[in-house]
């Protein structure tokens, strides 16, 4: 009887097993469970990661952003890979302040560049190197997210590159 009163957990457990065994064989994860979801109608174009010109200090993202919905979006925060913390930023009469989120109007689009939107980049990883990429996300109210690499460059290359047409 004891033996019997010792098997019946195990009996439960492996029917439990076998019915999870039957989901169909093409079943797949949802990939929406897995990732986040992409912001419809934004596009985000021309990334690049200014490296700082001293180790330590804050290098710059910078890039364009296009709202193609019916939508206004709110731009909410900025991750880079190998950044320890990323800011939106804008400078205004040769002062820089903080952007604690950014809305960008339907049809609008929005440029972060030098002197004016940025991103601050901070704490970069050893890894985060000129001719390398890093991927930005970009976070908008509600939880929707848009990620796309970022062309790493150090700030003399930038610059070079500045009145070449590129």
């Amino acid at each position: 009887m004891k033996s019997l009163l010792f098997l019946a957990p195990l009996a439960v457990l492996a029917l439990t097993a076998c019915g999870e065994a039957k989901k169909p064989a093409d079943a797949q994860p949802s990939e929406t469970a897995a990732a986040p979801d992409a912001k419809p109608g934004i596009t985000v174009a021309d990334g690049a990661l200014s490296l700082p010109v001293v180790k330590g200090r804050p290098g710059a993202a910078y890039f364009t952003v296009t709202n193609g919905s019916a939508a206004t979006a709110s731009l909410a925060a900025v991750s880079i890979d190998g950044a320890g913390k990323a800011e939106m930023h804008e400078t205004r009469g040769g002062a820089m302040a903080p952007l604690d989120a950014l809305e960008v109007k339907p049809g609008e689009t929005v440029k972060f560049e030098r002197g004016g939107k940025h991103v601050m980049v901070f704490d970069l990883a050893e890894t985060v190197k000129a001719g390398g990429s890093a991927e930005m996300t970009l976070t908008f109210a509600g939880g929707d997210k848009v990620s796309v690499p970022l062309k790493v460059e150090s700030i003399a290359g930038a610059m070079d590159m500045e009145g070449h047409g590129n």
